[in-house]
């Protein structure tokens, strides 16, 4: 696979980043700069550092235990485009695929990116809307404040509207 993409970091084995077992990807760069954001460092379109796409799926498939993958930031819709092509590879490898993004749902549905559309389609399940500070609530799974979804993708694409996963409401 070619290409690159612009990284802050990994998780190898994380439990706190979606359902089950997963591999974090922390992209970089992030126009949203929420007030007490959980990843400041990943805000800079700068920083970070760029990595072979090749890479990154090798490490996110190395331990067999990694059931789900998880497109997380930073921004993930800012580089749509790697990001899509590394989501087809992991699918074809049967993962389970998640993103985080400060944009809600109906925002990315409005994009003129076409890639934006194309990531989403190989999601399963997408945390979308900033992170608010004032709704910030630390029981919630796997969303940090109470203004965010999470959203069963592939029912909200067929719908065209945001349809929330029922299990993480």
């Amino acid at each position: 696979m070619e290409g690159t993409i612009r990284i802050a970091g990994t998780v190898n084995e994380s439990i706190v980043d979606g359902p089950g077992f997963r591999f974090a990807l922390f992209t970089q760069g992030c126009p949203h700069h929420c007030p007490g954001c959980h990843n400041p460092q990943t805000h800079d379109f700068a920083g970070g550092s760029e990595v072979a796409l090749d890479d990154v799926l090798r490490e996110a498939c190395r331990s067999p235990l990694v059931k789900g993958i998880t497109f997380t930031g930073g921004e993930p819709f800012c580089q749509p485009e790697p990001l899509y092509a590394l989501a087809v590879e992991l699918k074809k490898k049967g993962k389970h695929l998640m993103a985080y993004s400060g944009f809600t749902f109906e925002q990315l549905l409005e994009s003129t990116d076409p890639y934006v559309r194309k990531l989403l389609s190989q999601l399963d399940l997408l945390v979308d809307g900033p992170f608010i500070e004032a709704e910030k609530n630390i029981d919630l799974q796997f969303r940090g404040s109470a203004n965010q979804r999470v959203l069963d993708v592939p029912a909200s694409l067929a719908a065209n509207a945001p349809v929330w996963n029922e299990k993480y409401r």
